[in-house]
């Protein structure tokens, strides 16, 4: 799994651009490879758990223009090993439940 963390300021070239952008996630989440997202309670940012490899996080961001566009930044993308809660491809068995 990799968590992208965004960061986003007032250029309204975001706001124009995130309707398509939540459309997307709708899809990757649906075929399964975006476990949940959502912005901060500020919306200062976003946060997005994604269940696939680096690769594929890249190749999904390189092809939503969202990631690029003005007010959106990029702050961080990072492999996380969650031990509690369950995905298709993470399930929490044995020892890690402990």
């Amino acid at each position: 799994m990799f968590v992208l963390e965004l960061a986003f300021d007032e250029d309204p070239r975001r706001l124009a651009a995130r309707p398509a952008h939540r459309r997307q996630l709708a899809a990757l989440h649906a075929d399964g490879m975006l476990a949940m997202a959502g912005p901060w309670d500020d919306d200062s940012g976003a946060l997005l758990v994604f269940d696939t490899d680096r690769a594929g996080v890249e190749a999904i961001m390189a092809a939503d223009p969202y990631y690029t566009t003005a007010g959106v930044t990029v702050t961080a993308l990072r492999q996380w090993n969650p031990i509690i809660g369950v995905t298709p491809s993470h399930p929490i068995t044995g020892s890690q439940a402990r």
